[in-house]
């Protein structure tokens, strides 16, 4: 998409995002956060996790590819990204991001986004704001 078609009240195309067994170990190889509660589901149930749990930071790179798809898919295009983790992610459920665009100002666009797991049984992201500019 160009930034020119982007109007106020698009949805975002809803992005399902696989959070495959490995996927926590993954990212930890490519963060160097290894906290057990991520890789060791052992540790997970102990804390009262009920097993490990996905980084969150991963989670929101989930809600950015979505984001960045929806802008025409040059990353250049996100301005800014944030949101509220309000749940933990687990190995083999389903992020699935959706949002929808509430302004657009110039050379910038805003949605308001957020994330949850298995059909929108378990928000895991809230209050998200992704802002997009015309590159």
């Amino acid at each position: 998409m160009n930034f020119d078609d982007i109007k106020v009240g698009d949805a975002i195309t809803e992005g399902k995002h696989p959070v495959g067994k490995y996927q926590p170990h993954y990212y930890a190889g490519a963060s160097l956060d290894f906290n057990p509660i991520h890789i060791d589901p052992d540790f997970g149930k102990m804390v009262g996790l009920g097993g490990n749990i996905l980084h969150g930071l991963c989670t929101l790179a989930f809600a950015a590819k979505t984001c960045v798809d929806y802008a025409g898919g040059d990353p250049a295009s996100l301005k800014r990204l944030k949101a509220r983790f309000s749940k933990p992610v687990k190995p083999l459920e389903t992020v699935i991001v959706s949002g929808n665009v509430v302004a657009k100002d110039g050379d910038t666009a805003t949605a308001e986004f957020g994330a949850s797991t298995n059909k929108g049984e378990n928000q895991v992201l809230t209050n998200g704001i992704a802002e997009f500019r015309k590159i």
